[in-house]
């Protein structure tokens, strides 16, 4: 067996990971596994081969993400050990590099630094990347480890897309539309190969949920902004909103800066619409049976990626394929359904993708390897 790249993708309450060996001029995960529910009594990781040699699935409480890679870690080496398959690098999924970090790279005490001044442009989700890094870098001393950031994908973006109507000197001090699911976004150009027509929309709908424009392959507009707050609703993320609104907030209910942090990232969208669930699954449940909270969050949410499909096909000049990808556009038919009514007049194609963001992380991180 060549050797294996380890990936290793965190969310705010999970850590999804693989280990990746070149066949066929490809990266392909032998190995994958992930953990879930951290930090809960309800807690489980599970790993298994790609050959079916190796099936594990265990409930485990897990107080933090350190917990859960020194997990993954101690039942990765036996596998490692007993298929003599040393690990040559381990890749990191990052959110946001900040202004001055577009390009994949290695992580070096620099990069680190830079990293560390650019939380303020995510503070909910680079400092526990950051610390899942350092954890990493000793448990998994003397190989290289990468960052792959959601970012990059849109460094294509038009200065007409990134700015926002803001005077210059904010964006010289990096207050600019970034993009973010990029990881995402790659790896479907990726699948999709020569199928990829000129006028795309990709639709990533999940917890987080963006969408964004693609001419010829590349990101020309995309719905999240400068955090992946912006955009359309989410689970819990109010997406965009009229500035005056927070303005209001911040004079008027007693909120201060953090305070609205927390209510546009935890207490809103999906969840704040429906009185209480930011699953959509629950949501269409209770849509189904009559629930008016239910059904207005549903339908908010289905009209605004409606809307912003609508709009990008205007930008474009016309729509070839709309792609359905994450969580929400993979598995649900009447999310899909909601979306395209209305949008039959466009003549464009419409598929299902599933996201490939761990893979996509180990072809970069190869790549690096041999440059």
């Amino acid at each position: 067996m060549n050797q294996g790249i380890l990936v290793l993708n965190s969310g705010s309450s999970s850590l999804k990971f693989g280990v990746f060996t070149t066949r066929d001029g490809d990266e392909h995960a032998w190995l994958s596994g992930s953990a879930q529910g951290i930090g809960r009594e309800s807690g489980s990781w599970s790993m298994k081969s790609s050959d079916g040699r190796f099936d594990v699935s265990q409930d485990h409480l897990m107080e933090t993400q350190h917990d859960a890679l020194q997990r993954i870690a101690d039942a990765l080496r036996e596998q490692l050990d007993a298929r003599d398959a040393p690990l040559v690098a381990v890749g990191h999924r990052v959110v946001h590099g900040g202004p001055h970090l577009r390009e994949h790279c290695e992580i070096t005490d620099a990069v680190k630094q830079t990293l560390h001044e650019a939380v303020p442009f995510a503070p909910l989700h680079l400092p526990p990347s950051l610390a899942l890094i350092d954890e990493a870098q000793r448990i998994f001393a003397g190989v290289p480890h990468f960052a792959c950031f959601d970012t990059a994908f849109h460094r294509t973006l038009p200065e007409r897309a990134t700015r926002f109507a803001l005077p210059h000197e904010y964006a010289q001090r990096g207050v600019v539309r970034y993009g973010f699911h990029g990881l995402s976004y790659e790896s479907i150009v990726n699948v999709l190969g020569a199928d990829l027509p000129s006028r795309t929309v990709i639709a990533h709908l999940g917890s987080g949920a963006s969408l964004c424009a693609l001419q010829d392959g590349r990101s020309v507009d995309t719905s999240m902004g400068m955090t992946p707050a912006g955009g359309i609703p989410m689970a819990t993320r109010s997406g965009d909103l009229d500035p005056g609104v927070l303005i209001h907030l911040l004079r008027h209910a007693s909120l201060d800066a953090d305070g609205l942090e927390t209510l546009v990232n935890r207490q809103a969208g999906l969840k704040a619409l429906s009185n209480s669930d930011d699953d959509m699954r629950a949501l269409l449940a209770r849509s189904d049976r009559g629930d008016a909270d239910a059904a207005l969050a549903v339908d908010v949410f289905c009209t605004a990626v409606r809307k912003t499909i609508g709009a990008y096909a205007a930008l474009l000049g016309g729509l070839d394929l709309i792609v359905f990808s994450g969580g929400i556009g993979e598995h649900s038919d009447a999310v899909r359904s909601r979306v395209l009514d209305g949008l039959a007049f466009f003549g464009a194609a419409h598929r299902v993708v599933a996201t490939e963001e761990e893979r996509q992380i180990a072809r970069h991180c190869r790549r690096l390897l041999s440059s």
